[in-house]
């Protein structure tokens, strides 16, 4: 099981992310726009800085929703391989076996 406190730093990212995500696109799209002048896109570079940094996409972590173990998670099933070999093996995921040949 992952610490608490690591836990609750990536949900409070989710909610910077979701918070700034309208900004930040907004912002993103004049910084790619070739049509906006000069000015204005680094304009909007300095506004994109002094966004907080965990308000950036990036930097969330997947993380396994039984254990909060951020490596080896699947995306697929949201859980890490150590979670997916017990319920595969107790077979409580559906279609999954145990590889055999």
């Amino acid at each position: 099981m992952a610490k608490t406190a690591l836990i609750q730093r990536e949900l409070k990212r989710e909610k910077l992310v979701a918070q700034y995500a309208k900004k930040y696109e907004e912002l993103k799209a004049i910084i790619n726009d070739a049509k906006k002048s000069d000015d204005e896109r680094m304009q909007a570079r300095l506004a994109l800085q002094k966004l907080p940094r965990n308000a950036n996409p990036t930097r969330q972590r997947n993380r396994c929703e039984l254990t909060g173990r951020a490596r080896g998670t699947f995306r697929q099933f949201g859980i890490t391989r150590h979670k997916i070999r017990e319920m595969a093996f107790s077979g409580d995921i559906p279609g999954i076996t145990k590889a055999s040949w």
